[in-house]
């Protein structure tokens, strides 16, 4: 193997990220080879020949390097894993939308990119500050559905209608939305934003003024839905009754 500085653990202000475990990292050589750095794998992952395979036809280092891996998956079993650059997204006109204001959970920012793009949804703004879209967590829960959506981050949610709000609809989730989200009631809309709020605050009241606000029906049992469970519910819905916006 080549001399090699042994790769470091993850830190939000690095350049570059990984992309953990055998699936998220076939999924960035397919989608986002251009970004790859190299790909670490162990000496006894099953799919290593495939891996040498995919590797050597896109020109990528591809290395048995287990210490690599213990140190960039710290203590996750991990058989392979990716090194990848981060890249500028740049959400598509025109296209189905979905807001996140300040989501906090990893974990729920990894399932909502998986879910998104099961629903066809590939564009997700990110508003304001909240977990780091690029850390290990978030691309190992979206299963790498990360790297097929298109993803930008900005300072507020005027900064995005600025530059995406011309012939959009807004739907605000909010607990005190003004219609009830139903198959029946979900609006038919040609270009439209989903906005959802953070885990524990929900979005402000002042999100009631950008567009109809919209709210989920459940008992008085719980007082809200999980956040990646309500985008489920709502990208669902308008995909459905919005078919000619989705993305295959």
């Amino acid at each position: 193997m080549e001399q090699r500085e042994l790769p470091k653990k993850y830190k939000k202000d690095f350049p570059h990220s990984y992309a953990l475990g055998p699936f998220p990292t076939f999924e960035l050589l397919s989608h986002r080879p251009k970004a790859v750095r190299a790909v670490y794998f162990r000496e006894d992952f099953r799919e290593r020949e495939k891996l040498l395979s995919r590797c050597e036809k896109l020109g990528v280092p591809c290395l048995l390097w287990p210490r690599a891996l213990e140190r960039v998956a710290q203590k996750e079993a991990c058989y392979a894993a990716g090194e990848f650059l981060k890249y500028p997204g740049a959400l598509q006109p025109g296209a189905p939308h979905a807001a996140l204001v300040e989501p906090s959970d990893m974990g729920n920012l990894g399932t909502i990119m998986r879910t998104l793009l099961g629903f066809g949804v590939r564009n997700l703004a990110l508003i304001g500050g909240g977990a780091d879209l690029w850390h290990p967590k978030v691309v190992r829960a979206s299963m790498g559905a990360c790297f097929q959506l298109e993803t930008e981050r900005f300072e507020d949610f005027p900064a995005y209608l600025q530059a995406h709000g011309q012939g959009r609809e807004i739907f605000p989730f909010m607990l005190d939305g003004g219609r009830v989200l139903t198959p029946e009631s979900c609006p038919q809309s040609p270009c439209y934003t989903l906005v959802f709020g953070n885990e524990a605050a929900g979005l402000p009241p002042v999100y009631q003024t950008y567009g109809q606000s919209l709210f989920i029906p459940q008992s008085s049992a719980v007082d809200s839905l999980n956040l990646a469970v309500s985008v489920a519910i709502g990208t669902f819905l308008f995909t459905q009754k919005n078919p000619a916006g989705m993305e295959k």
